[in-house]
């Protein structure tokens, strides 16, 4: 019989930090950590595999896990001396949820239960504390009827609010045991009005209520937005934790705390954290309640006065500080710690590798690799590329003027500008149309996930620094302001005001703000940005990665501006150079659509004598910038109809420009029209069809790269490339013709440089041919936009409208024209190089396509040994760091 129970705790440990897969990240750390020796509650672990199982039954329980859990309880009970549903001194449990990949907020928690009419007085017998025993009950009642039973939390939440403005208190705290006894009657009446049954008293009828929610909560939509941003496969499914309760709040000696081994958004070594006194931990991360500090130096550079714990929990913060440096010294990376102190008593309730910013992540890995805990080639595995574009961008300026309207916590690091607005749902609609948003709230909940990822910032009045907002934004990459407490939100009004009486100011949605999660700055207005520094870790950690990987990253870029970026980010050439785009020019599109228009090949010579200097220009400018480095310059692409006018309004412009009649304009463009134009009459078809445009483009190629060697002495490497051949006489056909070219003006200039032809490989023909296609190409490119779309028979263009479902429902793993289709795609990648090297086996290999800067394609590209990824400017240190990755995946063991 399969097993899905395992224990943990009173000096058992039935798994370790290595069962993750099984157990969930949660699990598998709850069982190291009491193995170890640290205070860890007793409980047990569901495992992941159940999940399957849950969802395959219809999500019932069979007996055989019920057996289990019985025998999971009684290890509880034996441990604590307690009985579940004991009235004169019960057990109570959480149930918590526990994937295999961090997924902070986005699944289902049940707090305190255990607790009916009955338990809640031995509770409040046992533990001398009445106020204690209601608040835990009134707590549990309100969780339950959220996460278990579904009712409307606004109708729970909107109940404590008027308790508390009817005996004039401000804070939770303030209710007496009187004011939780009536306040649980009342919740238990709107249990019985929403769920149409009493609340549950059968406190096993409670536990399964709560393990299926849990379990449940796998598929909430919140859960599947989060897997899908963060490739998480959905077979993997959650583990479920049950374990002992221990309570925070039981008083002043008793407090509830998030806290991190170092500060996740900056990086440095220094404890970052918070706590609250007289707590549970849900209050922390729920941003409920603004928090302490954990440390005196980070409420002294605060400017808080609360005490921090340091100050005012002395015994248990040393003890605390012991587990930390414990913890991060045994899992070898930065820890994200949830512990509770009841009545003076430290517990450990959850430690895994902590979410962090790009730039602490650089910090971490990069202090880790020198003070000696982790290796070099640890250090450059330990850093997400992706998460490297968070440093790629600009950061406000710090001379520009600032309309500060308030500050709150500096709880993501990054900078944003845009429209405020007040819920998700408007946050992602007018993201999907193009504009910046700042989602502002409240507070964030999991449901605020899609909005969240939507907006270019984030902005909260409520939580502090490790709330789900905050959390969340700095595993997005996305700036955070939390707790600016001087706002107050109408959201349904869409109004947010900051400060009171005529002083006030007003924020309405649509209006620009900017906020700084550097500094916690709150802006009207947008502010000016400068290009960041990539200096210090970021260096240091891309020089270690430069000296792993194999692959060679190249930029595709076709202006100077872009080409300099890409090698100032460590491009080492260019892998595309799309030569179309230097056609819309508005000073040369008229000689373009004189081409077009030309009824005979001396008219098309006479426009392209025209178009020469400018393409000559355009070349120079690149391999000025790319002196001495190879440099891929893909020849004409696309249909010739995409050069001239569209709309009504621009045909007589057009004409009169040209010298022809309105109507002979029309009937060129009607004669070029295409049904399909992707599959039609363009790349090497326009060559073989019209030899005169590539001999141009050759001849300003070569033209160029002369100039540039004679002038600087370091002579560009040009690499002419033949865009969507599928056979080999249309390669050699286009090969003569820019050979021709390239000897002529060698002859002319006295001077000869080393060039290469090659092609685009985009068509699955070409895949099948690739032994043939390289007796003449020197090289192979994989054009994997337009490869996915010819394999897969599906434009990029239109597939936004059913993509997202393929992958909701797993016919794709993931967005196949953002990652490579690897088991289709990638086999006539692979097919394609294998033929190539077979009949050339030097033959130089590379992707160019938009997959060049994704990490996932990387490490198939270093599988099978192309020789260069070519990525878009900004992503080419993502590129680098990617494939230094790839290099160690692949790495022999020592």
């Amino acid at each position: 019989m399969t097993q899905y129970v395992y224990r943990f705790g009173g000096g058992v440990s039935d798994g370790g930090k290595g069962d993750r897969n099984l157990l969930g990240g949660k699990g598998a750390n709850l069982a190291e950590m009491a193995a170890i020796g640290l205070p860890v509650p007793p409980g047990f672990t569901i495992s992941t595999e159940f999940c399957a199982v849950y969802y395959d039954e219809g999500g019932q329980f069979p007996q055989s896990l019920r057996d289990e859990v019985a025998t999971g309880i009684a290890h509880i009970e034996g441990v604590t001396g307690k009985r579940f549903g004991n009235p004169a001194d019960p057990l109570l449990v959480s149930v918590r949820s526990g994937a295999r990949a961090s997924m902070p907020g986005m699944m289902d928690t049940v707090l305190n239960l255990g607790l009916n009419d009955q338990t809640v007085e031995g509770l409040a017998a046992t533990s001398g504390d009445a106020r204690f025993a209601w608040d835990s009950y009134r707590r549990f009642i309100q969780m339950y009827s959220d996460v278990v039973l579904e009712l409307d939390h606004d109708a729970f939440e909107e109940a404590l609010e008027i308790a508390k403005e009817d005996r004039g208190y401000f804070l939770d705290t303030d209710l007496t045991a009187d004011d939780l006894r009536a306040l649980v009657a009342e919740y238990k009446g709107l249990v019985e009005q929403l769920w149409g049954k009493p609340f549950p008293q059968d406190v096993h009828d409670q536990l399964w209520g709560a393990v299926g929610a849990v379990f449940g909560s796998w598929q909430s939509e919140r859960a599947k937005v989060y897997r899908r941003l963060n490739d998480i496969p959905a077979s993997w499914g959650t583990a479920v934790n049950v374990q002992a309760m221990v309570f925070g709040n039981m008083g002043d000696t008793s407090a509830t705390g998030v806290a991190f081994t170092r500060d996740p958004a900056i990086g440095t070594k220094a404890y970052y954290g918070e706590f609250l006194i007289n707590a549970q931990g849900e209050d922390v991360v729920a941003g409920i309640r603004t928090p302490q500090y954990l440390t005196t130096a980070a409420r002294e550079a605060a400017g808080a006065k609360p005490l921090s714990m340091e100050e005012a929990m002395p015994v248990v913060f040393a003890e605390l500080a012991k587990v930390f440096d414990l913890l991060e010294t045994h899992y070898r990376d930065m820890q994200d710690i949830e512990f509770t102190v009841q009545q003076g008593k430290l517990w450990m309730l959850q430690t895994r590798s902590g979410k962090r910013t790009a730039k602490a992540a650089l910090k971490i890995a990069v202090d880790m690799a020198e003070e000696g805990l982790i290796t070099r080639e640890e250090a450059v595995a330990r850093v997400d590329p992706a998460a490297l574009d968070q440093l790629l961008h600009p950061t406000l300026d710090p001379k520009a003027a600032r309309d500060v309207l308030t500050k709150g916590l500096p709880a993501s690091p990054g900078a944003a500008s845009g429209f405020a607005v007040f819920d998700s749902d408007t946050a992602e609609k007018r993201a999907a149309a193009g504009e910046a948003v700042i989602l502002i709230r409240t507070e964030t909940s999991p449901e605020d996930i899609h909005g969240m990822h939507a907006a270019k910032g984030i902005l909260t009045a409520r939580g502090g620094m490790t709330s789900h907002a905050a959390v969340v934004a700095r595993g997005m990459g996305r700036p955070c302001v939390s707790g600016a407490g001087g706002i107050a939100i109408d959201a349904k009004a869409g109004v947010m005001r900051v400060g009171l009486g005529a002083d006030a100011r007003v924020v309405n949605a649509g209006d620009t703000i900017t906020i700084d999660g550097t500094t916690g700055e709150v802006m009207a207005g947008e502010v000016p940005t400068v290009q960041p520094e990539l200096s210090g870790d970021f260096a240091t950690l891309m020089v270690w990665a430069d000296g792993v990987r194999r692959l060679r990253v190249r930029a595709n870029a076709e202006t100077p501006l872009d080409a300099k970026v890409a090698r100032d980010f460590g491009a080492e050439g260019i892998g595309l150079c799309r030569t179309e785009h230097m056609f819309f020019d508005a000073e040369r599109i008229t000689n373009v659509r004189q081409m077009i228009l030309a009824e005979d090949e001396a008219g098309r010579r006479a426009a392209l004598d025209k178009l020469l200097p400018e393409q000559r220009s355009d070349f120079v400018q690149l391999f000025e910038v790319m002196a001495g480095l190879p440099v891929t310059i893909r020849l004409l692409d696309p249909p010739l109809h995409e050069f001239l006018p569209h709309e009504e309004s621009e045909f007589a412009d057009v004409a009169a420009a040209a010298g022809v009649a309105v109507d002979v304009l029309k009937r060129r463009a009607a004669d070029l029209h295409e049904f399909n134009p992707m599959l039609g009459h363009r790349g090497c078809r326009l060559g073989v069809t019209y030899p005169e445009i590539y001999e141009m483009q050759a001849r300003a190629i070569f033209e160029a790269a002369v100039l540039v060697a004679q002038k600087s002495g370091a002579a560009p490497i040009p690499e002419v490339m033949i865009p969507l051949v599928g056979t080999r006489r249309e390669l050699e056909l286009m090969k003569t013709v820019v050979d021709k070219a390239a000897q002529a003006v060698f002859a002319d200039t006295g001077t000869t440089i080393t060039y290469h032809v090659g092609t685009m490989i985009e068509l699955p023909r070409a895949c099948l041919m690739a032994g043939e296609i390289a007796e003449v190409g020197e090289f192979f490119s994989f054009g994997t936009n337009d490869l996915t779309q010819t394999t897969l028979g599906v434009s990029r263009d239109d597939a936004a409208r059913f993509l997202t479902t393929y992958v909701e429902r797993g016919i794709y793993a993931r967005d196949p024209f953002v990652s490579l289709d690897v088991e289709g795609v990638g086999q006539l990648i692979g097919m394609a190089a294998e033929r190539g090297r077979a009949t050339r086996p030097d033959i130089k290999l590379g992707i160019c396509g938009e997959h060049g800067g994704d990490p996932a394609s990387i490490a198939f590209c270093e599988t099978v040994g192309l020789d260069y990824v070519s990525a878009s400017p900004y992503r080419v240190p993502i590129a680098r760091l990617a494939a230094a990755q790839a290099a160690l995946a692949v790495k022999p063991a020592a």
